[in-house]
């Protein structure tokens, strides 16, 4: 963990820096701005679903193209005095012994080939997503959130009653074909470089007349800007309009080794599908006043589920510098009580009391 000296050498201070300006990033942002806490959120504008589309299963928001969608989020935080900034966040530093609220990390700022920018932060939020891993099949990535899926719940609706494939890479194939097969009867299952499937699955594949084609694919094909079919190595040319593939679920690494965290391995159905960076039920990560929210901590996570994890985290932020707050706001007052200099002595206090309990006598509180 990068770690320096208490004074730093911040230009400003604020309550908390949000790196990430996606779903998690920005409702994170706008739920402490809402409760009068100054927030910058600094976003590469590098969006995991930026090639799709439009972002469904978003309620009130079906359809809208992502870049729409986060324009939105941008503006609502903007309006509670959030401050956003286009560019990296390209180190942080945790302050060795901060004092009670002050900034427990400084946080360094770049736009483009402008000057860099260090901010001082009491609390940070990591909300930079992930990367998805494509296969090594030609072409592939030119397709990714077009024709090229990956998530049935995401993009299954678009290409209903089309002819799909899906491309096997792990023994969790045959889960994303059941899958898609509810979309559409014409699915064909290509095992490419996943095991072979067990007499249960090939009696399920058959049971759903779903075509199931043994060898690797080495390319998708294009024509007219839309996918029209899969090349296997061995040259056949497999007529399909979309495939749905399972990538490689990686957490995007900016700032952790500085902020002394690392990632842990992502198992599904016995395999590691990718690596996220754990956190306790409310965010928090392993490093003290350091959060985390959306697709860094729950690789599965939709749009809308990756911008309630923010809101709830921005919430657990909040709450974290209120009791931070209130225990600055009592040792104040223990101390000015003992040097004299508050108003309240014994007997102000022994008064105070005599009139709450005059005024509740009387239908009142204080």
């Amino acid at each position: 963990m990068r770690m320096t000296t208490a004074s730093g050498t911040a230009e400003e201070t604020v309550d908390v820096v949000v790196v990430g300006g996606g779903p998690a990033g920005l409702s994170a942002a706008k739920i402490m701005a809402r409760s009068r806490r100054s927030v910058v959120v600094v976003d590469a504008g590098n969006g995991r679903n930026a090639r799709a589309e439009g972002v469904h299963n978003y309620l009130y928001a079906e359809g809208t193209a992502p870049a729409d969608l986060a324009e939105i989020g941008r503006s609502e935080a903007r309006a509670y005095d959030v401050e956003i900034i286009e560019g990296h966040a390209t180190t942080a530093t945790a302050l060795r012994d901060p004092r009670p609220g002050a900034a427990r990390f400084t946080v360094d700022l770049r736009t483009g080939d402008g000057p860099g920018r260090t901010v001082g932060a009491r609390r940070v939020v990591l909300a930079t997503g992930l990367v998805d891993v494509l296969p090594d099949v030609a072409g592939l990535a030119a397709r990714w959130g077009r024709d090229v899926l990956h998530c049935p719940f995401c993009h299954g609706w678009e290409v209903r009653d089309q002819a799909i494939g899906v491309l096997g890479t792990s023994s969790m194939a045959l889960h994303q074909v059941m899958l898609f097969r509810q979309l559409t009867t014409d699915v064909v299952y290509f095992q490419h470089t996943a095991p072979d499937p067990t007499d249960a699955e090939v009696e399920q594949l058959a049971a759903h007349g779903i075509e199931w084609i043994v060898g690797e694919v080495a390319a998708v094909q294009t024509s007219e800007d839309a996918l029209t079919g899969v090349q296997l190595v061995d040259g056949r040319v497999v007529a399909r309009q979309a495939l749905a593939v399972a990538t490689g679920l990686e957490a995007r690494t900016d700032l952790l080794a500085d902020l002394g965290l690392t990632t842990t391995e992502l198992e599904l159905g016995g395999i590691v599908a990718g690596h996220y960076l754990p956190t306790d039920p409310a965010g928090l990560t392993a490093t003290p006043g350091v959060w985390a929210a959306g697709n860094i901590a729950a690789p599965m996570a939709q749009v809308i589920t990756s911008a309630a994890a923010g809101a709830g985290v921005g919430a657990a932020v909040h709450m974290d510098l209120i009791s931070e707050d209130t225990d600055i706001a009592v040792t104040a007052l223990r101390a000015q009580r003992e040097s004299g200099s508050h108003p309240s002595s014994a007997a102000a206090e022994a008064e105070d009391r005599g009139h709450v309990l005059v005024d509740r006598r009387h239908g009142a509180t204080l």
